[in-house]
């Protein structure tokens, strides 16, 4: 039965809620910006436990930006569909000017929602990776590879509402576990899903950021 989240705080609230051993086992949660952040914030929030980001650009088809084919993830960690690709006659000529421009947005916001401070020690954690929707799964392979080079001792991907192709693929390929409210055969837009799907922009980050910190769990921004 289809379920639309009032918006993205309480898509977390209600995630937080679905079975995971994750939960207690003072996790770190990262949450990719910007749509992620609200819901890694409830996250956290309900476990007492630091919110950090973990800054991945989607790389559109340069005639269609919506069309992610792939992504790009601080520290250089790089996915592409090469399915995709290869469809539309892609080439690498092709994604590395797109990733370079990403790149540069990339690095904007690690700077701004980080200070530019590298990602904290993962080693031997349980990571929490959140969004807010999980379609065709470029954004997350990028953040999950990204994360798994840190080698945590866990890896586990959180997401109110996934595509269950995409879910079960993540699930076989890059992480231990996927937690989900919903998994719909049929996902169509992440949005279609939310009552209230608003553009979270940086001034939102940054609060919910500054919020976590003041409770003593994350560093400051």
């Amino acid at each position: 039965m289809r379920m639309r989240f009032q918006d993205r705080a309480h898509a977390g609230r209600l995630l937080v809620k679905c079975p995971s051993d994750a939960w207690n086992e003072s996790p770190l949660v990262l949450a990719l910006p910007r749509g992620g952040v609200p819901v890694g914030y409830e996250i956290a929030l309900a476990l007492g436990v630091p919110l950090e980001v973990l800054v991945v650009r989607k790389l559109g088809v340069p005639w269609r930006p919506e069309l992610g084919m792939g992504a790009l993830a601080e520290g250089g960690t790089l996915y592409v569909n090469p399915e995709l690709l290869m469809y539309l006659e892609l080439t690498d000529a092709d994604v590395r000017a797109v990733a370079r421009k990403e790149a540069h947005e990339l690095a904007r916001q690690v700077r701004l929602y980080r200070g530019g401070l590298p990602l904290p020690d993962m080693r031997g954690r349980t990571v929490i990776l959140v969004d807010d929707g999980l379609a065709t799964g470029g954004t997350a392979r990028a953040a999950a590879r990204a994360a798994r080079a840190a080698k945590p001792r866990r890896l586990v991907l959180a997401v109110p509402v996934a595509a269950r192709e995409a879910a079960e693929a993540l699930r076989r390929e890059e992480v231990d576990e996927v937690v989900t409210v919903q998994e719909p055969e049929r996902l169509g837009a992440v949005g279609a899903w939310y009552e209230d799907f608003h553009p979270v922009d940086d001034e939102e980050v940054l609060s919910l950021l500054l919020e976590a910190h003041d409770r003593g769990a994350s560093p400051a921004p």
